[in-house]
């Protein structure tokens, strides 16, 4: 059978154009590779510490999941490598579903921290940076984390003003604090970014949301801070979704360099690659059952029976049903009971 000379001009064409389209696309992904690479190779690493984490005996994390740990430094200079770590937030993402979940550990758990014996966790950072922050979240959790990210709260409030704000319901409670933070945060950043005038649902800038999630005298206390600190990060995280391939092209070249992170080039890009299909579906803070009281003159979150909290970490995280804990677990849990008790 022949083909009429019009129509295979017509399928001649055709084809010329797919293979033209094929190789615009090409060239795309080439440059958007290239430039992205070039964006990563500016993010100032922290690998130094990469050998001093510790494999935690007995334990074995489900594969499927890429989990790291966000760490978040109070250091009012805008820092990255000193500080107490104020903010401690556990990320696990299924690789399968691209579901993300979130727990935030609250800064004053009292937990054993390796060659220094029972603290607040937020000294772990302050005291060995992130290796030893890493190790003291491994042996008190039974969890096997390798990754890190550290940021500041500079990052934060420029992430926001970028994104254009943010929405939040800001209670007439938190109103004052907010607008108290918001003058601190101006002395730190050089601003002069104004309040806000009354309480209620309303976006909000990077200073005031930054703000927000730093407000800790309200009823709940550092409890409900951590969960301000969620709602700020799933507001960006939904916000930055709708952005634009571009904008967000942006977004990456723009705040990626202002990190910390022993993320290697490949990790990254696996996390972008995947950005848009990504969900937080669940958001919390650990450990679960708590007390806060105060002992030897300061004020530690107490875990009620860190056995039995950290076996229902593992069934959250990655939906281990009667997991056992591992015997140094077994042991800090004895241990804190004690002191929670005396």
């Amino acid at each position: 059978m022949t083909v009429k000379k019009g129509k295979r001009k017509i399928w001649l064409t055709t084809l010329l154009i797919i293979e033209a389209i094929f190789l615009i696309l090409i060239i795309l992904f080439t440059w958007g590779y290239k430039k992205l690479e070039e964006t990563i190779d500016k993010i100032p690493r922290d690998i130094s510490q990469d050998e001093e984490i510790i494999e935690p005996p007995e334990v074995i994390i489900p594969e499927g999941y890429k989990n790291f740990l966000i760490f978040g430094v109070d250091t009012r200079d805008n820092s990255l490598k000193k500080g107490n770590s104020d903010t401690i937030i556990v990320v696990s993402i299924n690789n399968k579903t691209h579901d993300v979940k979130m727990v935030s550990i609250y800064r004053d758990t009292y937990a054993f921290i390796p060659n220094i014996g029972y603290d607040k966790i937020n000294a772990a950072y302050a005291n060995g940076g992130y290796s030893l922050a890493i190790n003291t979240i491994n042996l008190n959790y039974d969890l096997d984390i390798r990754k890190y990210v550290t940021v500041n709260f500079q990052i934060v409030v420029e992430a926001v003003d970028y994104l254009g704000g943010i929405t939040l319901d800001i209670t007439k409670e938190e109103l004052k604090y907010l607008n108290g933070y918001v003058r601190e945060l101006n002395k730190v950043n050089g601003t002069d970014v104004p309040g806000l005038k009354s309480a209620g649902t309303q976006n909000v800038n990077g200073t005031q949301a930054t703000a927000y999630a730093r407000i800790r005298y309200t009823a709940g206390g550092d409890f409900k801070r951590t969960e301000r600190q969620r709602i700020v990060l799933d507001k960006m995280f939904e916000k930055a979704k709708k952005l634009g391939i571009a904008k967000l092209n942006k977004m990456v070249d723009k705040f990626l360099p202002m990190i910390y992170t022993n993320l290697s080039n490949k990790d990254i890009i696996d996390l972008l690659k995947y950005f848009f299909s990504y969900d937080i579906v669940e958001q919390t803070g650990f450990p679960f059952e708590k007390e806060a009281k105060t002992y030897q003159r300061l004020s530690y979150v107490f875990p009620i029976n860190l056995y039995e909290n950290v076996a229902k970490l593992h069934l959250m995280l990655f939906e281990e049903e009667n997991y056992i804990p591992s015997a140094n677990v077994q042991d800090y849990s004895s241990y804190i009971e004690v002191i929670r008790n005396n």
